[in-house]
């Protein structure tokens, strides 16, 4: 048998060992400032294309374990978000309120150590990261049972913003309330989408309750925190706001369900060795059919370039016009990219490249 006071002893030796180990990264963090001779805020020194390679070779390095791949990039994560913290901490907008899983999608992509700015609607996210009050915003853009987030979407046929990164997080829907017991709901109160997304659990497990349509998760949680015999449907952070019970966890339908957000910033990345670019294209004949959109796409498939997703939204210029939104593997300044992206170019009557970014991690 293993000596129990031998094992704790060399824990402790490994725990300074870490704390030395970080600390003595904080301090190199420190000299990025000096060593770029830059005396900006935390969004000069924050290279997301960098944490991307970081995070990668976390994951080579973890191959044979013990703690699973999304353990390991979440501590490392948050020892980046606190080194880069003692510049500045980077302020992240977000679609609010607090206990959304936008807020859960910004701590995963960022880390704690940042200030996390909940805003009301998308328009106001885009608006506070262009005037600089924020220096990355979190947006939805889509959910894989319900679709694209439109809205996100339109927002970007004016805005001077760029996409600077992805994240894809597991909707996990948690039922809390004040109240123990399921026999003392009777009104469950979340966001459409996600009485959508439980609609097979709560017909089964409490078909006596009446569903209120919030305009959001956390609206509901508030609800529930201030209503005796009221439920809320929401992320788990959302129980931590609002100081309620979870009840039941993971009610949702499909266990694969999962939503996209997008990073929004102000400048454009270089590679970090995987990438994903979005371009906006349109064409002044998209109203004559497929054909048009098939020559226009041409140039990516003679360059052997993968497009993983399109989107079409209308223009807003003329009836019938529409713009797409096209998503492909790799990143616009590398070949062969580049050269198909120049192509396309010439082709289509409006052309922008929206974001060239590191692939979400984990």
């Amino acid at each position: 048998m293993p000596d129990l006071a031998e094992i704790r002893r060399r824990i402790n030796a490994i725990d300074r060992r870490l704390q030395e180990l970080i600390d003595e990264r904080a301090r190199i963090a420190q000299q990025v400032a000096v060593a770029k001779g830059e005396t900006g805020s935390a969004v000069d020194y924050f290279r997301p294309e960098r944490e991307a390679e970081v995070l990668r070779g976390v994951l080579e390095r973890n191959a044979d374990g013990p703690m699973r791949d999304e353990e390991m990039l979440r501590l490392f994560r948050e020892i980046m978000s606190a080194c880069l913290a003692q510049q500045e901490a980077l302020k992240i907008g977000f679609l609010g309120p607090e206990g959304t899983f936008t807020q859960t999608a910004v701590y995963k992509h960022f880390g704690h150590s940042v200030r996390a700015l909940p805003f009301h609607t998308i328009d106001e996210v885009f608006q506070e990261v262009e005037c600089g009050a924020a220096d990355f915003g979190v947006v939805p853009i889509e959910n894989s049972t319900e679709g694209s987030v439109n809205h996100t979407l339109d927002l970007f046929l004016t805005s001077p913003l760029k996409i600077a990164g992805e994240i894809e997080l597991r909707i996990e829907q948690h039922l809390m309330s004040r109240r123990k017991g399921l026999e003392n709901i009777e009104r469950i109160c979340a966001h459409e989408q996600s009485l959508a997304q439980c609609r097979g659990w709560i017909r089964e497990n409490v078909p006596h309750v009446e569903l209120v349509g919030m305009s959001s998760n956390a609206a509901g949680a508030r609800r529930a925190r201030d209503e005796s015999g009221t439920a809320a449907i929401g992320p788990g952070v959302a129980a931590d706001v609002y100081e309620l019970e979870v009840l039941v966890n993971n009610i949702e339908d499909r266990p694969d369900n999962a939503t996209r957000f997008l990073v929004i910033g102000r400048d454009l990345l270089a590679a970090s060795g995987d990438d994903k670019t979005t371009v906006l294209v349109s064409t002044a004949d998209t109203a004559e059919g497929a054909g048009v959109l098939h020559s226009l796409l041409k140039p990516l498939a003679e360059h052997g370039i993968s497009m993983t997703r399109i989107e079409s939204r209308p223009s807003r210029r003329r009836n019938w016009d529409y713009v797409f939104f096209i998503d492909i593997d790799g990143h616009a300044e590398e070949s062969p990219i580049a050269e198909a992206l120049a192509e396309l170019e010439e082709r289509a009557s409006l052309f922008r490249i929206l974001g060239a970014y590191p692939k979400a991690i984990g």
